[in-house]
């Protein structure tokens, strides 16, 4: 039972809300039947399925461990990542950053690239568990596509460095491959040219034709495991690299060493890499993929479109001696590592079909590009999809190649148990072409239309390519054309309205609606973004309103409560048997007011002792009948002085008698 729990999301995931949104709009689509390139447009980050929906451009998203619980089966509960600037050409591929912030959204006529909203909430998901969240969009290189009308992506990866700046790297047509950081997108950070020709007019188209019949051009590239550079390289060998191999179309592999150490740096590609055995045909001459499994030592899969996959095991070369001038030219004066082709593996693209004895076997030439992925979970095992449906390789005798190479040179028994090691095992996991069909219709001339800007998009749709001509002297009726020519003139004239004015502008009508509708849906969430705001505005002003009336509260409170606590604390302080400090203090002061106090009664017994004593005095001195004194005016003035000191002295002494009595309140 518990394995049948844990397996439950397998049986509900085919019926979820998400995909059943997505079929009824294939459904609705009238070019959705059409052969198209095969589409990687989903991928998986933590439990999370995240598929995108290239009619909507729009991510949805569900958690796979919440379709085994009862409370998720059969909810179709699920978000939608909402683009705020979506891109504007049809993807063909979705990729993950190495730090899981940034998802690339990849077509064939641009890169863009969508921040990953933050989590949060019980159950961890984006915003809390909102339906809609917007996600920042960031478009890669868009002056560049949109000046280049020419110029097709052919790869794109991001630089596996997962502790410094993430940077998208692009491999377009023109046999460059440029490094773009996320801080400058539109600027590239680096250019790599990968074009073997040593002359720069190897850009112009003609040399570039040359090129593409030779196969002389880059079709892919991957990344391998960081480790130190080659020996006789001009690096340090202190500098951890991640060496950049790049694939041809005719087969050959090139080699560059990437480091971001101090900037980002790159070498020149150096190669070919000598591959033994040798072969007539270089082992092919339509490469398509190349994939560097991450193990001790690399392994390097290549694959053509005719579903041949070559394992190839890289190691140094040992034979740099022994090669040719002519060879050492090619290579370039770097020591490059050699490709040990270990087996060859022939995928059955589509099922054959059994024939009767009298019959002749069908030979069925189906080609198409193949694209390899890495096992998230074990490094010897990798994956292949393409239009006819999805293999699964798992390379058994690594472990035996691994034992061999940690043994001695002459460990015999290690080399006959590898020659003996039964191959790769390949799984076909999923077939969609069961039976050979006749080919589809051609494509819509609305796919692979990618601008920047949504109005020369338009303009681009609704481009003439002829013409109705003028007719001179058509109203004359002499000199006018005769009926049948004036017939075919008309027939004309209709097939090229028909053909180009009303179908160009049924078709520009579609793509309006298109982005209308995509436009409409960002203005509804914008509103009902706009209405959460303004409701959370309200609630908060509410709020703080609330809390203001709360703080006043509080305040008069706390300030109630601090004149309790002081009336408290001074009748507790006033109860105990030890005078404070300050108590102690107040008391000497007391004591020396008091002092004072005593010494300036005396004084002022003494003075109206003094007083009474010269009043008796005067009245003792004073005859019968009053004799005027007549003084002059120097005595006048000492007199008038003395007795202003004395009224003065006698002012003071006064009003400190008032203030000693206020103070104490006598």
């Amino acid at each position: 039972m518990a394995a049948f729990g844990t397996e439950r999301w397998l049986s509900e995931l085919p019926n979820h809300a998400i995909f059943q949104k997505i079929r009824g709009k294939l459904d609705s689509d009238p070019f959705s039947n059409e052969r198209g390139i095969a589409k990687n447009l989903t991928f998986c980050l933590g439990g999370d399925l995240f598929v995108w929906d290239d009619i909507d451009r729009v991510f949805y998203t569900t958690n796979l461990r919440q379709l085994n619980t009862d409370e998720g089966r059969g909810s179709g509960n699920h978000q939608s990542l909402l683009c705020i600037n979506p891109p504007l050409f049809d993807l063909c591929q979705v990729l993950v950053s190495p730090t899981q912030h940034h998802v690339a959204l990849i077509g064939q006529r641009g890169v863009s690239v969508l921040e990953l909203p933050q989590r949060w909430g019980k159950r961890s998901e984006f915003e809390g568990g909102r339906s809609e969240v917007n996600c920042k969009t960031i478009p890669v290189a868009e002056r560049f596509f949109t000046s280049s009308a020419s110029v097709s992506l052919r790869q794109a990866a991001w630089y596996p460095s997962e502790a410094d700046e993430p940077h998208l790297v692009l491999l377009t047509s023109d046999n460059a491959i440029r490094f773009y950081g996320l801080k400058s997108p539109q600027t590239p950070t680096k250019v790599l040219s990968v074009s073997q020709s040593e002359d720069d007019s190897a850009s112009h188209r003609p040399v570039r034709s040359y090129a593409a019949s030779l196969g002389e051009i880059a079709v892919a590239f991957d990344f391998g495991p960081i480790s130190s550079p080659l020996r006789h390289s001009h690096g340090s060998k202190d500098q951890l690299v991640y060496p950049l191999y790049i694939l041809y179309e005719n087969g050959e592999t090139y080699v560059s060493y990437t480091s971001q150490v101090n900037g980002l740096s790159l070498t020149k590609p150096a190669g070919p890499l000598p591959m033994y055995p040798a072969a007539e045909d270089n082992y092919g001459y339509d490469a398509c993929a190349i994939l560097c499994l991450p193990c001790v030592p690399s392994i390097l899969v290549i694959a053509t479109e005719t579903g041949t996959l070559y394992h190839c095991v890289v190691l140094e070369s040992e034979e740099e001696e022994e090669a040719g001038a002519v060879e050492k030219w090619i290579r370039g004066p770097g020591a490059v590592p050699a490709l040990y082709v270990f087996e060859c593996v022939e995928l059955e693209l589509t099922l054959k079909v059994a024939t009767a004895e009298d019959e002749e076997p069908q030979e069925l030439d189906f080609t198409c590009p193949i694209r390899l992925h890495r096992d998230p979970l074990c490094q010897h095992r990798y994956h292949c999809t393409h239009e006819a449906g999805v293999h699964s390789v798992g390379l058994i005798w690594v472990n035996k190649l691994q034992n061999f190479l940690r043994s001695g040179e002459e460990d015999k028994d290690s080399l006959q148990e590898l020659a003996a090691e039964k191959r790769c095992i390949v799984e076909h996991i999923l077939c969609t072409r069961p039976l050979q069909t006749s080919p589809g219709s051609g494509s819509s001339p609305l796919r692979g239309l990618a601008n920047d800007s949504f109005e020369q998009h338009i303009r681009n749709i609704l481009a003439r390519s002829s013409t109705n001509p003028l007719v001179l002297k058509a109203g004359d009726k002499e000199t006018s054309p005769p009926p049948p020519e004036c017939l075919q003139l008309l027939s004309r004239a209709t097939q090229v309205f028909r053909e180009e004015y009303i179908l160009k502008q049924d078709m520009a009508r579609e793509e309006l609606q298109r982005r209308v509708k995509l436009l409409t849906s960002q203005k509804n969430k914008q509103l009902d973004e706009m209405t959460l705001c303004r409701e959370e505005r309200k609630s908060l002003r509410e709020a703080a309103e609330r809390l203001a009336d709360k703080y006043e509260d509080a305040k008069y409170r706390q300030e109630t409560i601090m004149n309790r606590v002081k009336k408290v604390l001074g009748s507790l302080q006033s109860q105990l048997p030890i005078l404070s400090n300050s108590e102690k203090e107040m008391k000497k002061e007391l004591r020396t007011i008091g002092d004072q106090l005593k010494h300036l009664d005396n004084c002022i017994k003494q003075v109206n002792m003094k007083m009474e004593y010269q009043k008796r005095q005067v009245d003792k001195d004073v005859p019968a009948d009053r004799t005027t004194v007549s003084l002059n005016a120097q005595q006048k003035k000492v007199v008038q002085d003395v007795l202003r000191e004395q009224g003065q002295q006698i002012g003071d002494m006064m009003k400190q008698m008032k203030d000693i009595k206020s103070h104490f309140s006598f």
